[in-house]
Order: structure tokens, then C-alpha cells, then sequence
């Protein structure tokens, strides 16, 4: 009988200890999640309010004056602006004590094994751009122009030497030049000002709402985020003009669409390399060659920015969401299949 009541015993203090093992665990991760999204709030706080503030009280002034150099220093400041993602990370880092470990900041090329990925954010984005722009002209064949009226006007009105003399040809070779100039070395020009964005959002923010939510919902949360934190620019202009129907709001959901869309993309190669890299090299592909379909534009016939041919577009921008879907798709199969990879 004593030693029947010692092994009932064991066992009570066997399960004892292991459901308040169970409850440590549990409440390790409680507090976990606590700090991560009292870091996300901190770090959303900072980089939206800096932005807003910077585009609202200083760019925006600025927009549509006569003054050249204001005009300058306004471009200058827009470009400045995508730093501003990546400060909110020190700061946030600083603040909180998350400190900088290696391991954490998601910034090594991790190649091996991942080119198909760094492939994808390259060539893989500008290959989407022509497509949509290929799409947007296949359905309105008026509005292209094959002799490039709009890049000699362009240059003509830049009051460049001789562009009014230059032959069609010579006008042709302009485009063909800076096209492939543009998905060779756009990456790499743009690499600084991307990183800005990309550290912050696919380096630090998208870790945190996968370990907050679920794929699916994170990567839409995060894609929104994005395009509502474009939306100051998007008022003044930028992508989709000003004075359309609906303005500003249908310009601000358009490039939450957008942004969502190419979001998924760059989080994918993100999540797969645990490496914030191809998305910088993604983002950079994408603003050296997002205008590239308005050089084909007719002058008689205008593009509407709403569907092309800009990837900003719904048409211009089918093959971003076309794949996005799938990307999607893809991860969210693997979380149920409990293969996606955990930051």
C-alpha cells in the first residue's frame, strides 16, 4: 500500500510541476508577444509620426512652387524620407533595449541556397513590370506610341541640347539604353534610399507581426501599413496625380492595393532568406523602372494611372498581384503544414 501512495504521490508532483512549467511557458509567452507590440506601437509611432511631419509641414509647402530649387530641396526631402523606417528601428532598438544582435537585424546576403530568391526581387520584379505594361497596351492599343513621342517632348522639355534634331532611331536607342540600364544597375542605385524603407519594414516590422499573427493577416496588416504611410505623398500627387474622382481617398486605397501586393512579394523572399537583402534589391528594381511603360505612352491618346501603365495600376500591376496570390497562397499552405520557416 506505501509504495502504491509514493508512486500516486510522484505522480501528483510530476503533474505538478509540469503544469506549472506550462504555466511559466505560457506566461513567457504572454509577455514575449507584450514586448513585441509595445515595440511595434513604439516603432509605428515614431517612423509615422516623423513622416507625417517632415511631408505635411516642410514637403508639402513646397509642392507646386515656381522656385527650381525648392523644388529641388523637395525631391531631396521625399528621398530623405525613406531613411525615416529605418531610424524608427534604432530608435525603437535604443529605447526598448532590444539592443543589435547580429542575428536579429536581418541583414546578411544568406546566398547560398537562395539565389532563386534574390532572382525573384531582381529580375523577377522588373520581368512583372513589362508585363503589365505589355497587358495595359495589348487591351488599349491606342495609347501606345512606338516611335516615343513622349520621351522627345520629355527631352525637349528638359531643353536639352539638339533633342529636337535626334532621329527616330536615336530616340529609340535613348529608351532601349535606359530601360536596360534600369533593370541592370537600378537596384544597386537605389540600393541606400530602399534600405531605409526595406530595414524597417521587412527587417523589423514583418518578424514581429508573424510572431503577433498569423501569415495571412500579417502580411495584409503589414501591406496596408505600407501604403497608408505613403498616404501624405499620395495627396500631394505622387503616382496618381491630383483632381481625379474621389481624390485623395481612391489614390490612398489604390496604393494600399499596391503596396499590399508588391508587399507580399518582398515579405516571401524576406521570410525564405530571413534577409531583409532581396527586398532592397526588389524595392530598388521597382522604383528604377516603375515609369518605364509611360516612355511607350501616346500624347494624343492619355494612359488613366488608375489601371496603367505603371505597375501602380490594376491592370499595370496584374502580374504583381497574380503572383502575390500565389506567394500567398504558398505561405499560407506551409503554415498549415507547419513548414514556415519561424524568425
Amino acid at each position: 500500500m506505501n509504495i502504491v501512495r509514493n508512486e500516486d504521490n510522484e505522480m501528483k508532483e510530476n503533474n505538478q510541476i509540469k503544469e506549472s512549467n506550462q504555466v511559466k511557458e505560457s506566461n513567457q509567452v504572454k509577455e514575449s508577444k507584450n514586448v513585441d507590440d509595445r515595440r511595434m506601437i513604439l516603432y509605428l509611432a515614431f517612423t509615422f509620426i516623423l513622416t507625417f511631419a517632415i511631408e505635411i509641414f516642410v514637403i508639402m509647402p513646397m509642392v507646386g512652387d515656381v522656385d527650381i530649387n525648392k523644388a529641388y530641396l523637395a525631391q531631396t526631402l521625399v528621398a530623405g524620407v525613406m531613411f525615416i523606417p529605418a531610424l524608427g528601428v534604432v530608435f525603437t532598438r535604443l529605447i526598448t533595449k532590444e539592443g543589435f544582435h547580429i542575428k536579429d537585424l536581418m541583414l546578411n546576403l544568406k546566398l547560398k541556397g537562395n539565389l532563386k530568391y534574390y532572382a525573384l526581387s531582381w529580375f523577377g520584379v522588373a520581368f512583372l513590370i513589362f508585363f503589365g505594361a505589355f497587358l495595359y497596351f495589348l487591351i488599349f492599343p491606342k495609347q501606345f506610341d512606338p516611335e516615343f513621342h513622349y520621351v522627345r517632348a520629355l527631352l525637349e522639355a528638359q531643353a536639352q541640347t539638339g533633342a529636337g534634331e535626334l532621329s527616330d532611331e536615336q530616340i529609340k536607342m535613348v529608351v532601349y539604353v535606359q530601360i536596360l540600364t534600369g533593370v541592370l544597375f537600378a537596384p544597386f542605385v537605389n540600393f541606400l534610399t530602399c534600405f531605409g524603407e526595406e530595414w524597417g519594414w521587412r527587417g523589423y516590422l514583418l518578424p514581429r507581426l508573424l510572431k503577433r499573427f498569423k501569415v495571412a493577416p500579417a502580411l495584409l496588416i503589414g501591406g496596408i501599413i505600407w501604403g497608408l504611410w505613403h498616404a501624405p505623398l499620395t495627396i500631394m500627387g505622387h503616382n496618381y496625380g491630383v483632381g481625379y474622382r474621389g481624390f485623395p481617398y481612391l489614390g490612398i486605397f489604390a496604393m494600399c492595393i499596391f503596396c499590399t501586393a508588391l508587399g507580399i512579394i518582398l515579405s516571401y523572399v524576406t521570410i525564405k532568406t530571413k534577409s531583409c537583402i532581396p527586398a532592397v534589391l526588389g524595392h530598388g528594381t521597382m522604383n528604377g523602372l516603375a515609369s518605364a511603360g509611360i516612355l511607350c505612352t501616346s500624347l494624343e491618346n492619355p494612359y488613366n494611372v488608375f489601371l496603367g501603365p505603371m505597375p501602380v495600376g490594376i491592370i499595370g500591376g496584374a502580374g504583381f498581384i497574380i503572383v502575390a496570390s500565389g506567394l500567398f497562397y504558398l505561405l499560407y499552405k506551409e503554415e498549415k503544414q507547419k513548414r514556415l520557416l519561424q524568425f
